[in-house]
């Protein structure tokens, strides 16, 4: 058993706290078992759990994973932390919010041997895993994703990094890409950000993210892709799953964490996951350059 703790609060720590109460029947899930969570209020018990400090987290012996579920701007420092104590991490996107600091963290996880996970429950949703079976085999001519959504919370970093979900849907369905132009429109009066990236396929198709942020928006993806047979401009519809993305997540995790993915599917995830975050780190650059 991998005694867990959850820091973070939010809407995401406590479904990881719910999913960790009740894990999946027969899964590597009922392999962790949760020992507390952190949080920078002071608060009562959550689902019959108790509250320490996050001192308190790292230095106990009985806890060996910590699941990061707070404001984008501070999973470096948690992160380094636990890895530093010897834990194995769970951290929701984005691990960072520089290219980096994901690097040196990678590498001090495969320095101690420990696990660090980024979640993607995006990959997991019925909608996107439907696209990906039906684009199969085609070949991309051009494409747009436009998402729309309401304003930023602070401390969620830049749009490339707090929408990073959107960029790992492309990367994941049309491989490796280059960024070629980044611009960010911004009212800070209205609380309204509009990021328009430009990308290339290793083909040289051309892709556009948009990524719109203000009041009023509905959270909504939009898609327009062209292929050499056809066009899809619509998402498609998919029967709901009985296991939640969360869920099903928290299972991939400690199937990690008991050794039962392959190393080549090891090396793939943190593949993606890093190569995302150096593509952020370029949108970056190009939308704040002179």
């Amino acid at each position: 058993m991998f005694g867990v703790v959850v820091v973070g609060l939010g809407m995401a720590g406590a479904v990881r706290i719910r999913d960790l109460q009740t894990p999946l029947a027969s899964s590597a899930a009922e392999n962790l078992s949760l020992k507390g969570f952190v949080s920078r209020r002071s608060m009562e018990d959550q689902q019959g759990v108790k509250q320490i400090s996050l001192d308190e987290a790292v230095s106990r012996d009985d806890i060996k994973v910590a699941m990061i579920c707070t404001e984008n701007s501070s999973h470096e420092e948690h992160i380094r932390r636990f890895l530093e104590a010897g834990k194995h991490v769970c951290v929701e996107y984005p691990m960072t919010l520089s290219y980096k600091a994901a690097v040196e963290l990678c590498n001090l996880a495969q320095q101690k041997g420990l696990v660090l996970h980024e979640e993607h429950i995006e990959l997991l949703t019925v909608d996107f895993k439907q696209l990906k079976r039906d684009i199969s085999g085609k070949r991309l001519e051009e494409g747009t994703l436009h998402f729309t959504g309401g304003p930023m919370k602070p401390d969620f970093g830049f749009l490339a990094f707090s929408g990073i979900a959107r960029l790992t849907w492309l990367v994941d369905l049309f491989g490796e890409l280059t960024v070629t132009a980044a611009s960010v429109v911004e009212e800070k009066e209205n609380k309204y950000t509009k990021m328009t990236v430009q990308l290339l396929t290793k083909d040289q198709k051309s892709l556009t993210w948009i990524e719109e942020r203000g009041p009023g928006l509905a959270r909504v993806k939009r898609i327009n892709f062209r292929f050499d047979s056809c066009s899809m401009t619509e998402l498609p519809a998919a029967p709901r799953e009985a296991v939640g993305l969360f869920m099903q997540d928290l299972v991939f995790f400690a199937q990690k964490l008991l050794g039962e993915v392959p190393t080549e599917g090891l090396r793939a995830d943190q593949k993606r996951i890093l190569h995302c975050l150096e593509l952020a780190d370029r949108i970056q650059q190009f939308s704040q350059a002179p």
